[in-house]
């Protein structure tokens, strides 16, 4: 149930944020669309007061002193051809107009000066006047231009506007989903998690239980309690190991920082995981060996990091070894990379199985002891420290376990780069 409701949350919260970022992004777009519309208009009006201003005062009169235009009523346009029109007034308040197709002029506007905007004939225009010759002249200009340019922006960013809100709406959609989708993965793995976690520590529990409720129901013999102990010893030490681990893994997840690195000889230190472990090999009746190069064999890490790797593989190597068995660990320098290796005689694992053994609680066998957080640990300290794996099959048909590392010393890098055959594959 988590599982739906968790991806129900995530839908919903992205669509959540992406129509606040739409509305925020319609907002900045509608201040920066009637911001473009006003500086257009305001622009385009400018320019058509500078028409009017140099057509009242452009000279038409050679013998003119540079004062305002000279006007003759009846007379041509302005030189250009300019679509501006005149209106003369005489002395006597008589309105001269430069073509008899000029619309008539009301009365407010017999003595504009500046520029101004006014609807003559119904017509938007811009006016303005001054004094030249013994007249008041007034001149016109239509802003239809204007308004066929405003109106263009405004379509335009009428058409924009859908596009680019449903383009940010749903690109914030995808957006808020991929970067929620993390969260929600490592929340479902905290829930499953601890779910495993409870699963896994149910058992010695109830076993420890249920001995400690039979061993207080009556009196026992000696030998009964001997036994009783013997196994919630087991169970505990069971519990021990799997709480070690769990408290590891919450450490790295909350972490994430690798402790400080320092150079290792893996072959040393494989030699002594291997000693280690010789008597849990003879107890199973196991062969182990160990292969390790004449040089040393030094990789960057932390030390107790990566000897509870060498732990994981050789403790699982011997775990799923039959009786009679064998097991074995090498270090080699392979392809300009250091590799350990650890083969077992065992059942081997499945391609398909491959991809997961390193989920965390995943058993790839249904043999006890394990709570399959072994080679979670294990990987998160390969991934930790640059490694690589490598599964595949032993010669003796069990499990082989392979991860390589850069050479800590760049001397020893080239040196096998230089020895290398040619067409060697790399890891």
């Amino acid at each position: 149930m988590s599982g739906p409701r968790s991806q129900d949350d995530v839908r919903h919260l992205s669509i959540r944020v992406a129509l606040m970022a739409t509305a925020l992004v319609a907002v900045v777009y509608l201040v920066v669309a009637g911001a473009v519309v006003a500086i257009v208009t305001q622009n385009l009006t400018s320019q058509v007061d500078s028409r009017l201003t140099m057509a009242l005062y452009s000279p038409h009169d050679p013998d003119s002193d540079g004062g305002p235009g000279h006007f003759e009523p009846g007379g041509p346009h302005p030189p250009g051809g300019l679509p501006i029109l005149f209106w003369a007034i005489t002395p006597d308040g008589t309105v001269v107009p430069s073509s008899t197709s000029n619309p008539a002029l009301p009365v407010d506007y017999h003595s504009v000066t500046s520029p101004v905007t006014a609807t003559i004939g119904g017509v938007d225009m811009r006016l303005a006047g001054a004094q030249t010759n013994g007249f008041y002249v007034v001149v016109a200009q239509s802003l239809d231009t204007v308004s066929q340019a405003r109106s263009t922006i405004i379509l335009a960013e009428l058409v924009i506007a859908p596009i680019l809100l449903g383009a940010v709406f749903f690109g914030a959609v995808a957006i808020g989903r991929r970067v929620a989708a993390p969260i929600d993965l490592a929340r479902r793995r905290q829930l499953e998690f601890t779910a495993d976690a409870s699963h896994e520590l149910r058992t010695p529990l109830s076993v420890i239980e249920a001995e400690t409720s039979l061993a207080l129901g009556r009196d026992r013999e000696a030998e009964w309690y001997r036994g009783a102990f013997g196994r919630i010893d087991r169970e505990s030490k069971r519990m021990h190991r799997l709480v070690d681990d769990l408290l590891w893994l919450a450490r790295f997840d909350a972490t994430r920082g690798l402790p400080d690195g320092e150079p290792v000889d893996l072959g040393v230190l494989a030699a002594e995981a291997a000693d280690r472990f010789h008597s849990v090999a003879e107890a199973r009746r196991l062969s182990l060996s160990l292969d390790v190069p004449s040089g040393s064999a030094i990789v960057t890490g932390p030390p107790e990091w990566l000897d509870r790797l060498l732990g994981v593989l050789l403790d699982n190597a011997c775990k799923y070894s039959p009786p009679g068995g064998s097991v074995a660990v090498s270090v080699v320098r392979d392809a300009g990379r250091i590799r350990l290796t650890v083969d077992d005689s065992g059942p081997g694992i499945a391609p398909a199985e491959r991809e997961l053994i390193f989920d965390r609680f995943h058993r790839a066998s249904d043999q006890p002891g394990g709570a399959g957080l072994g080679l979670a640990i294990g990987d998160a300290i390969v991934r930790a420290t640059n490694g690589r794996w490598r599964i595949g099959s032993s010669p003796s048909g069990g499990a082989s376990m392979s991860v390589s590392w850069v050479p800590a010393n760049p001397a020893q890098r080239s040196a096998e780069r230089t020895t290398r055959p040619s067409g060697a594959p790399t890891a």
